[in-house]
């Protein structure tokens, strides 16, 4: 049955739900907020997370300062006061989609897109494969994630070219006590203490004229102390299509340079190895991945992969030579994928909500309310990685979510009309679920809490892990760690 437009009198305030509290949902609430409107506008952010700011705490590495400094515009636009939060809510286990149209005029989703793609290669399932985003999910503390991450390996492949890829290869090269000034948690910082590498290997089938790596984030792979980065000289044998982008594109140009002091490192190098790290970064371009070895006993022992070569027009065919390499551990950085929330259309083949322009579309599911494919689902908006697939770089959701925000206002005429829209009821609500919600309040204790533990060890921050106490500290049930003085 399709679902009804209404018709009745148009409302003077929006109640406005937004499911995900990270860049991609503070973004949509700060533009709604500040837009031109003729009508009041009341936001509530729901994040399955006991804190706010999603992938910039939890997506991350925590050596990027500059990327997490995102953080504090984010949290001046919370600080307000013109937004409540909802932490530590599950969409489809405390909250449903048909609580929210109880209570709100639309909901806006999102959630991101945490998943890791799918390698389909033999070998993939084997003990010691990993997919990159539980890893950093990991290293940034994510309280749904094990304490204890398996690093045993000495020799380590990364597979992608793009900057998840670095992030990964950049934490498992760098040495734990060079991590120490991060929030880095004690717990990660433990587990990289005792790692035993001593090689990290970096596989991509293009050449290096087109890799996804941003320059800074390549830049930062050449000041680890005590890590040499190593190229092949191989791999530098440009034809057409790749001297043509290095001399047309300014990106490309800045990595062919930084590519080349490398290689003159690693000529230098050959000549003394004496001189060499303890530690080294490898990186392996025209090396498609074809299976992972197994060592005998279920476990990684290789990675074979062929050597491509140029295409002429910027893409690259297989020579047919085939390589090994002895590794102990493989990580697939090859691209992140969203996850479906119940109730909500879902595109399994590309891993997002279904939609045009944020404006949610049914696609003939009729448990969503509409019938025909590719209707529009009244109410339902989608802005971030959820809307528009895991491409781009953290700073690309506004211009997405002014998109999503601008067709939210047009459609006022199609707003739900909630039968208990008031301010009161969805805390109400949660408390009678017995959901111990988090609020700014809450996030703010437990900021303070993080920044007194990194205080007493001469550190900006620790970052607490365990969901239990992030909730007992957010919600003053615990006692908050001492200020350093």
């Amino acid at each position: 049955m399709t679902e009804k437009r209404p018709t009745d009198q148009q409302p003077a305030k929006l109640r406005l739900a937004i499911v995900g509290a990270g860049p991609a949902g503070i973004y949509a609430a700060d533009i709604l907020l500040k837009a031109e409107r003729n009508f009041e506008v009341s936001i509530d952010l729901f994040d399955h997370l006991p804190a706010p700011y999603g992938l910039v705490r939890y997506g991350v590495a925590p050596d990027h300062p500059r990327i997490k400094g995102i953080i504090t515009a984010l949290r001046d636009v919370l600080d307000r006061g013109d937004i409540r939060i909802f932490g530590n809510v599950r969409f489809g286990v405390d909250i449903t989609l048909d609580d929210l149209r109880k209570h709100y005029n639309a909901v806006i989703f999102a959630t991101g897109a945490v998943r890791d793609a799918d390698l389909r290669i033999p070998g993939i399932d084997l003990v010691g494969s990993y997919g990159a985003a539980k890893f950093v999910s990991w290293f940034d503390g994510h309280p749904d994630y094990p304490r204890i991450w398996p690093l045993e390996a000495k020799q380590v492949a990364v597979i992608g070219n793009g900057n998840v890829a670095l992030d990964v290869a950049r934490i498992l090269a760098k040495h734990a006590d060079d991590l120490l000034p991060t929030e880095i948690p004690a717990n990660v910082y433990d587990g990289l203490k005792a790692s035993p590498v001593t090689d990290v290997h970096i596989f991509g089938r293009r050449g290096p004229t087109s890799v996804k790596f941003t320059p800074l984030e390549l830049r930062e792979l050449g000041e680890l102390p005590d890590v040499d980065i190593v190229v092949y000289d191989e791999d530098f044998d440009y034809d057409d299509a790749a001297r043509a982008a290095v001399a047309s594109n300014k990106q490309v140009f800045v990595i062919d340079k930084v590519l080349g002091k490398w290689r003159e490192r690693a000529h230098k190098l050959a000549e003394d190895p004496q001189a060499g790290a303890s530690r080294r970064l490898h990186l392996h371009f025209f090396a498609k991945p074809l299976e992972l070895i197994d060592d005998g006993t279920g476990r990684v022992g290789g990675i074979r992969y062929e050597r491509t070569a140029p295409d002429g027009q910027g893409g690259v065919v297989g020579t047919g030579e085939i390589r090994e390499l002895p590794v102990q551990a493989v990580y697939r950085a090859v691209g992140y994928f969203g996850s479906p929330l119940p109730g909500v259309p879902f595109d399994k083949k590309h891993g997002v909500i279904p939609n045009r322009e944020g404006q949610v579309l049914s696609k003939g599911d009729p448990s969503s309310g509409a019938g025909s494919a590719n209707q529009q689902l009244y109410g339902v908006y989608a802005t971030g990685w959820i809307k528009r697939g895991p491409v781009g770089l953290i700073g690309h959701t506004k211009s997405d979510a002014m998109e999503t925000v601008r067709h939210l206002i047009n459609d006022l005429g199609n707003w739900w009309r909630p039968e208990s829209p008031s301010e009161e009821s969805i805390v109400a609500l949660l408390e009678e679920r017995g959901v111990e919600y988090t609020n700014l309040d809450g996030w703010h204790r437990l900021d303070q809490h993080e920044q007194a533990l990194g205080g007493a060890e001469g550190r900006v921050r620790i970052k607490l892990v365990p969901r239990d106490e992030m909730v007992a500290i957010s919600r003053a049930s615990a006692p908050a760690a001492p200020v350093a003085v």
